[in-house]
């Protein structure tokens, strides 16, 4: 479900699957834990992420959702906020290379990621809350400033590329023509230090609250009637 272009400078992620607007299943999720996993083993310098077809990613994936015990959805956001932390927290410089209509958990893949970048055209929406999940929501206001993201996360409302780039929560605008661009000019950020001063760096710079988010999302998504939150919010988002 991904696609990984191991290059002797930085590694490549696709996400890969284009038919589901690279929806976040819980295999596509293992799938990247792992290869965060392997690149920070190897000592890859810089890891970009970006997604195959219309968009980034649509976030979390409800195909079958009606099917999965209320345990086995609450253990899936677990870990998507444990593979959220893993990224925000990689010693690899990490690159998201966004483009599309991007939702939820996608949003909050490129929020992990310490170079945000989108393409002219991108938008983002963070429907979470519409059914009482907490995901992403903290590391969103540390990156966009708390009234911002209140003002956003409130109405869920979706934002395009230019507030984004306003609000600081994407770092630059750029289409896929340009990523070669992108990715040369942050391996040259990422050569200006040593990997042993860089790891300071991370670490004195770090405003992660892994415990903290992990703690929230788990409150929120285990309050009993997930099912029916989800349900609500699917069928007032096809009215809509």
């Amino acid at each position: 479900m991904i696609l990984i272009d191991r290059q002797s400078t930085h590694w490549a992620i696709t996400l890969n699957r284009p038919d589901k607007l690279n929806a976040l299943s819980a295999a596509l999720v293992e799938e990247l834990i792992q290869a965060f996993d392997a690149a920070e083993a190897a000592h890859t310098p810089l890891v970009s992420l970006q997604g195959e077809g219309r968009c980034f990613s649509a976030g979390f994936d409800m195909s079958g959702v009606e099917t999965q015990s209320e345990g086995d959805l609450v253990l899936r956001f677990i870990r998507i906020e444990t593979l959220l932390n893993k990224i925000a927290s990689s010693p690899c410089f990490t690159v998201a290379l966004a483009h599309g209509r991007n939702f939820g958990a996608g949003v909050d893949l490129v929020a992990a990621c310490k170079l945000r970048v989108a393409a002219p055209g991108s938008t983002f929406r963070m429907p979470g809350l519409k059914f009482g999940l907490v995901l992403g929501s903290a590391r969103f206001a540390r990156i966009v400033g708390t009234p911002e993201a209140r003002r956003i996360l409130e109405t869920a409302a979706t934002f395009d590329v230019e507030r984004a780039s306003a609000n600081g929560f994407i770092e630059r605008i750029a289409g896929p023509e340009e990523h070669f661009m992108v990715i040369e000019e942050a391996l040259a950020r990422v050569g200006a230090l040593s990997a042993e001063s860089r790891a300071l760096l991370y670490g004195v710079l770090d405003t992660e609250q892994a415990n903290t988010d992990l703690a929230v999302l788990v409150r929120s998504a285990a309050v009993p009637g997930i099912h029916k939150r989800i349900e609500a919010y699917l069928a007032s988002s096809k009215k809509a």
